[in-house]
């Protein structure tokens, strides 16, 4: 029987909610950057460059905010093994399980929808105040749709506030029109955030997988196999393509999304480690490592992640390949002798991240080149392996250093991630224009791009902040 003390540590991996926090933090940050007076071009999506910001599916490489979402897509798959663990522990049966995954899929197949719908600029390309009361108003009505009271509320409280945001956000979409938009003037299941949408395609299908291949990790990697030369040959026109291509409920699915199980489902094996970790004794070994050595593999493991991404993005490659040479040994001699669980936790999880960093870059060339979009098979396995070398980053402030307190916020929004991911379009930015900030704002920062920068940044803090706020109030939001 596991202590009370150890039931609460198996509840979270904190490290997992920084990351996750952090990524979508990323992405709110990387859609504030100004256009008008372009940044470094590494400040921007690789294959979309400034001034132009035209889509060159030829330039090879990534820059820091191509890391962003492949680094979410790797932490929901690194949060399934825990979240499904629970349930099974309970003894619940295999029907309930699979159910409360369909749930959760739903859940997030229809914020995907419904938040898509809200967007100021989707309901008009050119909002006025009524445009931004509008957004607003949908703001709330996800709100009360997807909020998770507190426990100390009554049940029935939580059932009225959710049939409440349902009937007012069903009422509220019935009677909704899109200005300038010809093929969907009112609601339809064909507008839909995408980034949202391939997320509720990976939970359903990661999920499902994981459930039924627990014990078995082998095998489930072993899915990869098949589906690298379905991927492959997807665009080639053969009968694969037709017939993946005309699957029904083209609104909901594309076989193309599951490209991205070659992220979460590695992500998924780093969960079974986390959770093991979680279980394991709290009167395991002290730790081994000092202070002094856990900074110099912090360091290490940042200057890997600088490294892989400027020299992929310079193209580089001779240099890169050297440099990650000398800071993968040292980071595997600073790892190689791990005492107690944590220690060994995150020896294994560097020997993980060396070997997908090794795949994806015997993967490079093929393909043109690594890319984001369409993404190319080393882009997956490039940023699982930052993806994990930023968890270790975590694990080893909070577990080892525990100093926790100073990733507070990224905490708070990784266990609170949609509320984050909306807040801006439909909370900050409508309150900017109803209170005719933005002309101000925009002759504060002028042609000064750093100021434009700073903007973001503080754009993003505040969304942060209001985040981090409704946790602490535990207004989650379920999806």
């Amino acid at each position: 029987m596991s202590s009370a003390g150890e039931q609460v540590k198996i509840g979270r991996a904190q490290a997992l909610d920084a990351l996750r926090g952090v990524a979508i933090l990323g992405m709110i940050f990387s859609g504030t950057i100004p256009f008008k007076n372009p940044l470094p071009a590494w400040m921007y999506h690789a294959q979309v460059p400034p001034p132009t910001y035209q889509f060159n599916p030829n330039l090879a490489g990534i820059t820091w905010v191509d890391l962003v979402f492949p680094c979410f897509l790797f932490a929901l798959g690194a949060a399934i093994p825990l979240a499904l663990s629970r349930r099974l522990d309970k003894g619940q049966s295999l029907i309930k399980i699979i159910w409360e995954i369909c749930k959760r899929s739903f859940l997030l197949f229809s914020f995907a929808i419904i938040t898509e719908h809200f967007r100021p600029l989707v309901i008009n390309p050119e909002p006025g105040p009524y445009t931004w009361r509008l957004a607003l108003l949908g703001y709330f009505f996800l709100f009360l749709m997807y909020v998770q009271l507190p426990k100390y509320f009554s049940k029935s409280l939580q059932y009225l506030v959710t049939f409440l945001g349902w009937t007012g956000g069903i009422l509220f979409l019935s009677r909704l029109k899109y200005i300038r938009n010809f093929n969907y003037p009112t609601f339809s299941l064909f507008r839909s955030d995408i980034i949202l949408l391939v997320l509720a395609n990976l939970v359903l299908f990661t999920s499902l997988i994981w459930l039924f291949t627990s014990k078995k990790p082998l095998i489930r990697l072993s899915l990869l196999i098949p589906l690298f030369p379905l991927i492959i040959s997807f665009n080639e026109h053969g009968w694969n393509t037709e017939f993946l291509r005309n699957l029904p409920f083209s609104w909901l699915f594309s076989f193309n999304y599951l490209k991205y199980l070659f992220i979460t489902l590695p992500g998924t094996v780093v969960g079974d480690w986390l959770l093991q970790w979680l279980k394991s004794s709290p009167t395991s070994p002290i730790n081994k490592w000092n202070r002094l050595e856990l900074l110099i593999l912090i360091t290490v493991l940042f200057l890997l992640i600088f490294t892989v991404v400027y020299g992929l993005y310079t193209r580089q490659m001779d240099w890169m390949i050297v440099m990650l040479g000398v800071l993968g040994l040292l980071g595997y001699f600073l790892v190689k002798s791990p005492k107690s669980s944590t220690e060994i936790l995150i020896s294994r999880l560097y020997g993980w991240a060396i070997y997908a960093l090794v795949i994806g870059l015997a993967f490079e060339p093929y393909q043109g080149g690594i890319k984001k979009d369409s993404a190319t098979f080393s882009y997956y396995f490039v940023t699982t392996a930052t993806s994990i070398f930023m968890l270790i980053i975590f694990l080893i402030i909070i577990d080892l250093l525990k100093s926790g307190s100073y990733l507070a916020i990224f905490i708070d929004n990784g266990q609170n991630p949609m509320l984050a991911y909306v807040s801006f379009g439909n909370l900050l930015w409508p309150i900017i224009a109803l209170n005719n900030w933005e002309a101000p704002i925009a002759e504060w920062t002028g042609n000064n791009s750093t100021l434009g920068l700073l903007k973001g940044l503080l754009y993003t803090l505040i969304v942060a902040l209001w985040t981090s706020f409704c946790t602490g109030l535990k207004l989650f939001w379920k999806t």
